[in-house]
């Protein structure tokens, strides 16, 4: 099987000794994605909406260099500081995905890299 990395620019770029994403075979599996900017690197100000949107749209450039879409994710992981933000993270998800909604789990962690209020994992299969 193939293993190749994934990156754009359009993502904010791996704060350690990681890639974006790896392709192995038709699988895609992308690195946890927290509120970051890309063009500054910097953490976004805002809500925890906000916050959450910068994640996703830092999932779907990801997702393209990719050269799948964010309907291709079959799981979804996501790491945040309250779960009582948990509405709110979901209706953003909602913004983002369709049915069929991918697998997921919300998990309340007790910090993020940067002081993010989210962070977000995932899988995609390329058809």
């Amino acid at each position: 099987m193939t293993r190749s990395t994934i990156a754009t620019d359009k993502a904010p770029s791996a704060i350690g000794p990681y890639s974006q994403a790896v392709r192995a075979g038709n699988t895609v599996y992308f690195s946890g994605q927290i509120p970051l900017d890309p063009a500054t690197g910097h953490l976004v100000e805002g809500d925890i909406a906000t916050q959450t949107r910068r994640v996703f749209d830092n999932l779907v450039a990801v997702a393209e260099a990719a050269g799948g879409k964010l309907s291709d994710i079959v799981r979804v992981g996501i790491y945040v500081t309250d779960l009582g933000n948990f509405a709110a993270v979901n209706a953003v998800m909602a913004e983002y995905f369709q049915q069929p909604y991918p697998a997921r789990s919300t998990i309340e962690v007790s910090g993020l890299p940067k002081g993010a209020q989210v962070e977000v994992d995932a899988i995609l299969v390329l058809p």
